[in-house]
């Protein structure tokens, strides 16, 4: 009993404290308190929402992009999270802020985009976190309810009047909204929750509104903005009835009206369709009246109210009035069940049978390509158009992207297995050589012409996802591509057939990843287990229509992009299991760099180098900066060379005022190339060793002597603690090495 009077003192302080139920005149403080967040339609709500949660700078290859933290789930610890698509949350928060600034939401969001794109984890984003945000005291929403006393407390024959003794009739109450629940007849809501200001009459409100925006100060009041649904709106059918029947009670006095309204918090929610609510693809109406005193006992309501017809409205549209409905699907419905859309969108209504209802919400919807060039071959598309924003979202183009989305679809035990290291990877990686095109020579000056033409898709993709450029592209060439990944990304954007649009999708590789988890061949979920996997789908050309695509120029050569994947495993594997086998520490090529730029910038500048060890400033070591050119296969003059190399120090410092260049990220090339230099000298040795490794990993240690047995056994350590191998994979992984890079 103690633990549960405990818990109903938190639950009842958490109610007090949360501002659950007000009195109007309670309300009014309320908003005079916080002008800003109770001033605002929802169009400006769900823009604070945004701000709210904040933004990231996301930075990506010659792009400059911000990441909404909305859509990395932070009530939820990021699970359900949304993998890239920043253009696209970008471009919603802009609509949002246009809305704002118009004073009304005149245009419907249709998010477009292949299936499976991720259209319908956005707006479920933005759904879940209304729910967040309403639950916190920035984003409180508030509606009302109707509230009439027992007959006990009101005796009079039109059933709002009070002759009862002083202190216990509705003559001596202020407000009705904390009555005991035992001492009201009747409560009604209102099923549109609309803004309690909207019991104002207008002109009223007006001056109200322009009073409340005079007075207001400080920061919270720099973008008070009043929605054309607070200074032109009106109360929904059934609450205009009761309105009236109310004022004509009391002979015109307002403030006893005002008694019988509770101001109520509410929470966005999408399980009870609160501000929020999802339209399926359906034929059923998303509005619709029912008869209140139809079907409930006329003794509940009041006298007055009960020779008036009340209708209470229901439907998707009501629920999500204050927030954000969305279509999904919207085109698969016949063209004359959406057309309602445009009025409701343009002026913020719809008409039902018995009343016009007005709404304060967010349109929102999707549908994929083929839907939408459907509506675009209709006579009915310039009417459509003109009331829709369209927000393209492709499939993602950047595979370190995409691998988000499968490590978060195969996580925890659906898998059932280990899931090795760069498996996720090289699906994502398949994925998206299967999207992305060609680039058109054509839109391209002269000079950034021949590159962009020379660029295989491979190389099209580490551009996109870590600004590599290619290893033949040096000097300026190098410059100019990394300058043209913009332009290179944008390239299609305004076409019917984009670049994202056509290739396989999320949901297909996740389907593809667990069915080669499932495979008996391989002890867990292995790069290789992938790549088989690949090579089943690729002959289903019956199944997926992008299959069919013919290939150029390397580009659509689905069988060819495996073994593209296939080569991209075995490089990191490669660089894996040579850091592992301990032949030289990781460090130490960083190292070696670090000092042949010391010695480079030295020579360059004509200064000398302090020598740490004597203490005497000597010429730049000629003989390194040689050695270390040659294993960077140096192209032009080493003057030329090495003033590029210190040119990109200085761009990254400008970015990066007061740090420690990190060589890590501004020469991620130049350090692989050290490395693979220094294990193909030691090749025989690497060999060697490695075959130890399968000796070990399979139990047959005959032959080998003990400080082989544990030089292997470290390596094996090493592979499972550095970078999560298991024993299958890391014998699959040293088995394939072996067969094609280290073979005798």
């Amino acid at each position: 009993m103690d633990l549960l009077k405990t818990i109903g003192k938190t639950v009842q302080d958490q109610f007090r404290g949360s501002r659950r139920v007000l009195s109007f005149g309670e309300y009014l403080e309320l908003v005079r308190e916080s002008p800003r967040s109770q001033l605002r339609g929802a169009a400006q709500y769900l823009a604070d929402m945004f701000e709210h949660f904040g933004w990231d700078d996301a930075p990506s290859p010659g792009r400059k992009d911000r990441r909404a933290r909305l859509f990395d789930a932070p009530w939820a610890d990021g699970q359900g999270r949304l993998a890239g698509h920043e253009e696209v949350q970008g471009a919603i928060h802009r609509s949002l802020r246009n809305f704002v600034r118009q004073g009304r939401v005149d245009r419907f969001l249709l998010l477009t985009g292949p299936n499976g794109s991720a259209k319908s984890t956005i707006t479920e984003m933005m759904a879940r976190g209304m729910e967040s945000y309403s639950a916190q005291d920035e984003g409180a929403l508030y509606r009302f309810n109707w509230i009439f006393p027992t007959e006990k407390l009101s005796r009079s024959d039109i059933g709002f009047g009070g002759s009862g003794g002083a202190g216990d009739t509705p003559g001596d109450l202020e407000s009705f909204a904390h009555l005991d629940e035992i001492q009201v007849d009747a409560r009604l809501p209102c099923e549109m929750g609309d803004h309690p200001l909207l019991l104002v009459p207008r002109e009223a409100r007006a001056e109200m509104l322009k009073e409340l925006r005079d007075g207001c100060e400080g920061t919270v009041c720099d973008d008070l903005s009043h929605s054309a649904y607070l200074i032109e709106g009106d109360l929904c059918p059934k609450c205009k009835l009761v309105y009236e029947a109310l004022l004509v009670s009391y002979e015109g006095d307002f403030m006893r009206l005002l008694r019988h309204v509770q101001v109520e918090r509410f929470y966005a929610s999408r399980r009870y369709r609160q501000a929020t609510s999802r339209v399926e693809p359906q034929l059923a109406a998303d509005a619709q009246t029912r008869q209140v005193t139809a079907d409930r006992s006329l003794s509940a309501l009041p006298t007055a109210l009960q020779n008036v017809n009340l209708f209470e409205l229901d439907g998707h549209l009501v629920q999500a009035n204050r927030g954000v409905v969305d279509f999904s699907d919207l085109l698969k419905r016949p063209l004359e069940a959406y057309k309602y859309l445009l009025i409701a969108v343009e002026e913020g209504r719809v008409m039902l049978d018995r009343a016009n209802i007005f709404f304060d919400l967010l349109f929102l919807g999707s549908s994929n390509e083929s839907h939408l060039n459907a509506l675009m071959e209709s006579a009915e598309w310039t009417s459509f158009k003109a009331r829709m924003e369209l927000i393209k979202v492709p499939y993602l183009r950047d595979y370190l992207q995409e691998k988000q989305i499968y490590d978060a679809q195969v996580a925890g035990g659906q898998v059932g297995k280990h899931i090795a290291p760069h498996a996720t990877a090289v699906a994502a990686l398949w994925a998206v050589l299967s999207r992305v095109f060609k680039p058109r020579g054509e839109r391209y000056d002269d000079k950034l012409k021949g590159l962009v033409q020379k660029i295989t898709p491979l190389q099209k993709a580490e551009l996109y996802a870590r600004g590599k450029v290619p290893a033949w592209a040096r000097g300026d060439d190098a410059k100019l591509l990394r300058g043209a990944v913009q332009e290179l990304w944008q390239e299609t954007s305004n076409e019917v057939v984009y670049e994202g649009r056509i290739g396989p999708s999320p949901r297909e590789m996740k389907t593809l990843l667990l069915h080669a988890g499932q495979n008996s061949n391989y002890g867990c979920l292995s790069p290789n287990a992938v790549l088989d996997g690949l090579a089943g789908l690729v002959k289903e050309t019956s199944v997926y229509a992008y299959l069919r695509m013919e290939p150029k120029d390397g580009y659509h050569d689905f069988a060819g992009f495996i073994d593209a994947a296939r080569t991209w495993y075995m490089d990191r594997a490669d660089r894996e299991v040579s850091a592992a086998s301990g032949l030289v520490a990781e460090e130490s090529h960083h190292d070696l760099f670090a000092r042949y730029l010391t010695h480079a910038i030295a020579q360059t500048r004509g200064e000398k180098v302090h020598n740490k060890v004597t203490g005497a400033h000597e010429e730049p070591d000629a003989r390194l900066l040689a050695e270390v050119e040659k294993d960077l296969e140096m192209f032009g003059s080493a003057e030329d060379y090495r003033g590029s190399l210190i040119s990109r120090i200085g761009a990254w410092s400008v970015d990066h005022s007061g740090e420690k260049p990190d060589y890590h990220e501004i020469f991620p090339a130049q350090l692989e190339q050290l490395r693979d230099a220094f294990f193909r000298r030691r090749g025989d040795r690497l060999r060697q060793l490695l075959n130890h490794v399968l000796l070990v990993l399979g139990d047959d240690k005959d032959g080998l002597d003990a400080s082989e047995v544990e030089e292997a056994r470290q390596v094996v350590e090493r592979l499972q603690e550095a970078y999560g191998y298991c024993p299958h994979c890391a014998r699959e992984a040293v088995v394939l090495l072996m067969r094609e890079r280290y073979a005798e």
